[in-house]
């Protein structure tokens, strides 16, 4: 099989039953698989997954266990030799999915690509980033972030100095949708589940490239994401009272105390030697 997508539901039914449809409406030309993974969201999925699709693998979670522990159990589950990751809020576009497909094949030392994503009227998302330095959610939640030199960071951050019209390497991309090489994960690793949500994606692009394989961002390759930041619904420090917002600070403070440890077990070792 070519490709599994996997798709991991929390409360989103109808986005859910929307995204599916459309891998039908685009009729694909590959082999794939479609597995769900349900966050025992209670919202009647599974139902209307066995109405409408009956050819899609269902797998429903005892509890909420988070989205990178989720798709790793789709992951398990999967036969393709591709594995397309894409949230409830993606609509895929006729092409898209084999324009994807077919950089990797052309591309052996690319682990993941993943599409432009475009709102529904259009216009491009930013969806590739630079990696982050410790105070980059500093300034992106306070007003620090208005400071000049705080602003070219974010500016940095963000590839602002490039307009996003043409393939290129990157050092991570959204999560939102994305498409990864089998052997790869093989070799890296699924993702990290200490992540319950946020930062799993950017975690997991560095590894790749630490293992010296390539993320890519292919702009002729257009999905359309629905997109809710949820963490961002507050914004500013008046956001710690969100809970998706105390999740993704949490989630900050793993990733970058995972790799703050890594780089002091590396220097003791250097010094070891």
């Amino acid at each position: 099989m070519d490709i599994s997508v996997i798709i991991v539901n929390y409360r989103t039914p109808g986005l859910l039953k929307q995204c599916i449809r459309g891998f039908d409406l685009v009729h694909i030309k590959l082999s794939y698989e479609i597995i769900v993974i349900d966050n025992n969201s209670g919202d009647g999925s599974k139902d209307m997954i066995a109405e409408h699709f009956p050819n899609v693998t269902y797998i429903s979670s005892p509890s909420n266990v988070g989205l990178a522990k989720a798709i790793n159990a789709g992951i398990k589950k999967s036969q393709g030799d591709f594995i397309l990751i894409v949230n409830p809020d993606i609509a895929v576009l006729d092409g898209a999915v084999e324009k994807l497909y077919n950089f990797l094949q052309e591309n052996p030392k690319a682990a993941l690509v993943a599409p432009r994503l475009v709102n529904p009227d259009g216009t491009t998302q930013l969806s590739c980033y630079k990696f982050p330095s410790r105070m980059v959610p500093v300034y992106r939640r306070t007003p620090l972030g208005r400071l000049p030199w705080a602003r070219n960071s974010l500016q940095e951050y963000l590839m602002l100095d490039w307009d996003h019209n043409n393939n290129r390497t990157v050092d991570w991309v959204l999560g939102a949708s994305m498409l990864i090489r089998k052997s790869a994960i093989d070799q890296v690793g699924l993702m990290d589940e200490r992540f319950f949500l946020y930062f799993e994606d950017v975690d997991w692009c560095r590894r790749f490239w630490e293992q010296q394989w390539e993320v890519h961002y292919i702009a002729d390759a257009k999905m359309v994401h629905y997109h809710q930041r949820l963490s961002a619904e507050s914004p500013g420090l008046s956001g710690i009272f969100s809970k998706a917002t105390r999740i993704h600070i949490l989630s900050g403070i793993k990733y970058f105390m995972k790799y703050f440890d890594q780089r002091k077990k590396k220097e003791a070792a250097q010094d070891a030697t």
